[in-house]
């Protein structure tokens, strides 16, 4: 399978947005990845639903929702209401894990679990089966551009294992300092799903970024 890549938003230009999403059209990206920050589960505030509804009217790619907020659950019908194809709860945040994977794909999306740096694998291993996605954070949640977490391919690693012998369909999507050094070793470790905030919206040729990292090879 061909690596999807998901270009995060976050790293936008919230003043242009509309230029944003049509560059993102016009690109080899295949989602669109939707960083929404509460400033309590993280320390910082993103954007809202507002932003994503509109965003969804304009985007032709599926948008790939990551709630990076306390009691998820709640927001479940208004995620899929903006047109959400993947919803992506955290792990630390949900305290019936099961449940709401299940009210997510009741809700009409595919249904992803997020893990932070320093939750181990073993946490999900119970709903591995349940989850279309799981996305390792490569990075400490909450702001962008930060330095990739090497510990991050062994997790990786370990994930695709872990899926294998479970038997599970779950993609296995990275979200942190993902770029020409790090994506090549990520898809080796048996990475699926890049995101990419800063490397692609601050490049100077996004489109020309995107595609160069749909043509990486597991190095």
């Amino acid at each position: 399978m061909d690596v999807i890549v998901s270009p995060s938003l976050l790293s936008a230009d919230f003043c242009n947005l509309q230029r944003e999403v049509e560059m993102i059209n016009r690109s080899a990206a295949d989602w669109l990845h939707m960083d929404v920050m509460d400033g309590v589960f993280v320390p910082n505030i993103s954007f809202g639903f507002p932003v994503i509804e509109s965003v969804g009217k304009k985007c032709q790619k599926p948008l790939d929702v990551h709630l990076m907020i306390v009691q998820p659950e709640r927001y479940i019908s208004e995620t899929a209401r903006c047109g959400a194809m993947m919803m992506t709860v955290h792990q630390e945040a949900c305290t019936h894990l099961h449940r709401t994977l299940q009210e997510i794909h009741s809700a009409g999306m595919k249904a992803g679990v997020a893990l932070n740096p320093a939750t181990p694998l073993c946490t999900i291993e119970e709903v591995l089966c349940d989850a279309d996605m799981v996305l390792i954070m490569s990075v400490n949640p909450g702001f962008g551009g930060q330095r990739f977490i090497e510990n991050s391919l062994n997790k990786v690693s370990r994930l695709r294992e872990m899926i294998e012998k479970s038997g599970s369909k779950a993609l296995i999507e990275v979200d942190g300092g993902v770029g020409a050094d790090t994506a090549p070793r990520l898809i080796a470790a048996g990475a699926d799903v890049l995101v990419s905030g800063s490397y692609v919206f601050k490049a100077a040729d996004p489109e020309a970024t995107i595609a160069s990292l749909k043509r990486i090879q597991a190095g």
